[in-house]
């Protein structure tokens, strides 16, 4: 604080006195535009001593309630106040001030409050029955933020537990807890343990709202991290955006998650279905050499299936092939009926060389099993979602013939690779949970939440859902060891469009591929 701002400051107040009720206000309004930033940058700084900021805060609720008539024109000062502290924690996290000028201006402002003449006592010294009823404001400066305490911040995760999709919803969560438990053993986040809360939802979009609802009500979660499955992603997105309520990293590829501007509240880490559809139908053709019209896809007949089978379709397109050709193989979601997919590849008069599956592990290993023998050459992709680890041991129960060379994109480098964020995430897996195998799910949901745990690092001590996604759209070329940097901004909330790929070995066992 210069001495410029002192006396500013110090005329402004000298006149509170004898000031009208709505002069004082203005006057107060004006205080609060100057007073807040400096309380918001001493925040984050953690050698501040919070004792001295609470000072500051104290008094200065007292001051609002002493100049307000009723409670409208309390609240009305106090988000105005809100609002300068949350733009002087702003200016520390955007590097615009740090904590020694922080430190400087909070000792100015405690001696112009304590010094004679005119100056910030003229106002800050309410009579002692109005100090007397004024309440005391929290450090934190503002209403309490949902699933933050002193010592945790809670998230949520809707997926599967139960049923024959459970493995994706406990890899993802084992993987998002494996992550968490790291960053909890070196102290949290700004002292505060990440915790995840779970609720099952078994797949069935019509368990999602209320699997949504018991996090938000009963848990109080600050946001949702993980949530697995495109049909639920889309019950579970609209309650999140409703209640402007952060949704993050779901496991799905699918639009409904990714709309044009992105929704504010709604981010991805990986990349869509079409995307990893496209670079599938793209090394099929320019590194297989099979023509496009000998290339069919089995999708499940939801939208699931729908997002994947788009890409594929614009890959048809920009190789100059009429995507109404594609020949789609259909199954009913949640069953492994493939009798009626299985006749009508049969039925083709044109030969039939690869197939993109879009499908769950056991309709893929199903439909594998049904063909193999009659399309011996056949080359299978299918896509990260399938669960590669417990997709390879379905097929290697059938043999070996039917596991060799089936091909999966991921989203995440291969497991069986030396990256650091693979090394780092296997030994974090060992420690935490030993006996547990490495696999690209859990690997996703680990990644996953490390880009969220950088956002809220640079959130400082004073977390808010609307300062999180302002620092999420601001991050820019974070490298977290995947071998390519993932980035948001305001018209892109996805981090990555990276796909790899993998390919099965006759030991059941997942080997790096270039797909381009």
């Amino acid at each position: 604080m210069t001495l410029r701002w002192m006396i500013v400051s110090g005329a402004l107040l000298a006149g509170a006195a004898a000031a009208t009720a709505g002069d004082k206000t203005d006057i107060i309004r004006d205080l609060a535009g100057r007073v807040g930033p400096i309380v918001g940058s001493a925040l984050v700084c953690r050698d501040i001593a919070r004792s001295r900021i609470q000072v500051i805060v104290d008094k200065f609720t007292a001051v609002i309630t002493e100049a307000s008539s009723n409670e409208a024109g309390r609240s009305d000062l106090m988000q105005s106040f809100d609002r300068s502290v949350a733009d002087g924690r702003s200016a520390m996290t955007s590097g615009r001030m740090d904590c020694r000028s922080a430190d400087r201006q909070l000792a100015d402002l405690e001696r112009s409050i304590a010094g004679p003449g005119p100056s910030l006592s003229a106002v800050i010294a309410p009579s002692s029955a109005a100090a007397a009823t004024a309440p005391t404001a929290a450090v934190s400066v503002g209403p309490p933020v949902r699933g933050v305490t002193d010592r945790e911040i809670r998230f949520g995760i809707s997926a599967p537990f139960s049923g024959v999709s459970k493995e994706l919803g406990r890899k993802m969560k084992l993987g998002i807890d494996t992550a968490f438990n790291l960053i909890n053993d070196s102290g949290g986040v700004e002292g505060r343990k990440l915790r995840l809360v779970a609720a099952d939802d078994g797949f069935e979009p019509t368990r999602t709202t209320e699997t949504m609802k018991q996090l938000y009500e009963k848990d109080q979660v600050f946001g949702v991290i993980g949530n697995v499955g495109t049909p639920n992603a889309a019950v579970a997105v609209q309650y999140a955006l409703e209640r402007r309520m952060l949704f993050f990293g779901a496991f799905t590829g699918a639009n409904v998650v990714r709309h044009d501007p992105p929704d504010r509240y709604v981010f991805n880490y990986r990349p869509s279905y079409a995307e990893e559809t496209d670079a599938a139908v793209r090394y099929l053709v320019k590194l297989r050499r099979i023509p496009p019209r000998q290339i069919a896809v089995f999708a499940q007949q939801d939208p699931f299936g729908d997002s994947a089978f788009a890409g594929v379709a614009k890959a048809f397109r920009s190789l100059g092939v009429n995507d109404g050709a594609i020949l789609r193989l259909n199954y009913q979601r949640n069953t492994v009926d493939v009798d009626d997919a299985v006749n009508q590849l049969k039925a083709q008069k044109a030969p039939i060389k690869a197939v993109v599956m879009v499908a769950t592990i056991r309709a893929a290993a199903r439909f594998i099993e049904k063909t193999r023998d009659f399309y011996p050459g056949m080359i299978y992709t299918n896509m990260s979602t399938v669960n590669s680890t417990l997709f390879a041991e379905e097929l290697m129960l059938l043999g070996p013939r039917y596991a060799s060379g089936i091909i999966v994109t991921q989203v995440v480098p291969a497991v069986s690779g030396y990256s650091s964020v693979v090394l780092e995430y296997k030994n974090a897996l060992a420690k935490y949970f030993p006996g547990e195998t490495a696999d690209y799910v859990s690997l996703e949901g680990y990644v996953s939440a490390n880009v969220l745990i950088q956002a809220l690092k640079r959130a400082g001590p004073q977390p808010d859902t609307e300062k999180l996604i302002d620092i999420l759209e601001n991050t820019r070329n974070l490298d977290l060891g995947l071998g390519t940097p993932v980035s948001f901004s305001r018209a892109e909330h996805q981090a990555s469009h990276k796909v790899w790929g993998a390919a099965l070995d006759e030991n059941g066992m997942y080997q790096a591929i270039e797909l381009e």
